[in-house]
C-alpha cells in the first residue's frame, strides 16, 4: 500500500528537500504541502494524508497546536493521522508538549535521506519513532521543569496489577524484552499486556504510554 504524506514547515525549501526525498521511493506519495499549522489542519482533512511531517516551530498556529487540533477531530470526522514531528534539536522544550498533542515521534531537520523515509514507514506502520531509553530521558529532561497536566487516576482502575506492573517499567525506559526478564515472564506475554494496556488507556503507542505514566504521577522523574 502507499503511504500518503503531507509535509507541513513554514520554509518552503525545507518542504521541497522532505517532498523530493520522500516522492522518490517507492510505496510513498506526497499529497500535500503546508506552510503552517492551520493549513496543515485544513490541507490534512481535505486530502487525508497517512502521515503529517510538521514542523514544531511555524508562525501563526504551531506544530503542536496543529496535532493537538488534529488528534482531537470535531464528532462529524473519523479521521486522525499520524504526526512526525521536525525539530531542530532532539532534546527541546516542546518535546513533552508534542509528545502530549498527540506526535507519535521527532525527527531532526538535518536527517539523512533514508532516516526520513525509514521514519515515515515506522510511523506509517503505527509505532513510535522513539528507542525506549530516549523516550524516558526525552520526557524526564523536559517533566522536570514543565508541570503536568493531571489526568484522573480513576483512569488507572482499568488496569490489572500486573499491567500497571508493567506500565511503570514502560515508563522507566525499559524494552520488552528488560521487562520480560524484570517480571520472570516471556517476552510475548510482555507485548500482550503492553497491547492490553495501549486499549484499556485509549493510547495510541509506547510513548504516550509514558506520556501517561507521567501525567499522572505513576512514575516521577528520577525514580
Amino acid at each position: 500500500m502507499t503511504i500518503s504524506v503531507l509535509i507541513a514547515d513554514d520554509q518552503a525549501m525545507v518542504r521541497a528537500g522532505f517532498a523530493a526525498v520522500l516522492d522518490a521511493h517507492e510505496g510513498i506519495r506526497v499529497v500535500g504541502q503546508a506552510a503552517d499549522g492551520a493549513e496543515a489542519v485544513l490541507l490534512a482533512h481535505e486530502l487525508r494524508p497517512d502521515v503529517v511531517v510538521m514542523d514544531v516551530r511555524m508562525p501563526g498556529m504551531n506544530g503542536i497546536d496543529a496535532t493537538r487540533a488534529l488528534q482531537t477531530p470535531p464528532r462529524s470526522s473519523d479521521y486522525v493521522p499520524r504526526v512526525l514531528m521536525l525539530t531542530t534539536f532532539d532534546i527541546d522544550d516542546y518535546v513533552y508538549a508534542a509528545l502530549r498533542a498527540g506526535a507519535s515521534g521527532f525527527l531532526l531537520k538535518d536527517a539523512l535521506p533514508a532516516d526520513v523515509v525509514n521514519a515515515v514507514r515506522v510511523i506509517a506502520g503505527g509505532e513510535a519513532l522513539l528507542a525506549p531509553s530516549v523516550t524516558r530521558r526525552l520526557i524526564e529532561d523536559v517533566a522536570r521543569s514543565t508541570p503536568a497536566p493531571r489526568i484522573d487516576e480513576h483512569l488507572l482502575s482499568a488496569l490489572t496489577a500486573r499491567e500497571r506492573e508493567v506500565l511503570v517499567l514502560i515508563a522507566q525506559g525499559r524494552s520488552n524484552q528488560e521487562i520480560a526478564g524484570d517480571l520472570f515472564i516471556a517476552e510475548q506475554t510482555v507485548k500482550t499486556h503492553v497491547g492490553k494496556i495501549l486499549a484499556k488507556l485509549h493510547l495510541r503507542d509506547r510513548v504516550h504510554a509514558v506520556v501517561f505514566a507521567y501525567d499522572t504521577g505513576l512514575v516521577q522523574p528520577g525514580r
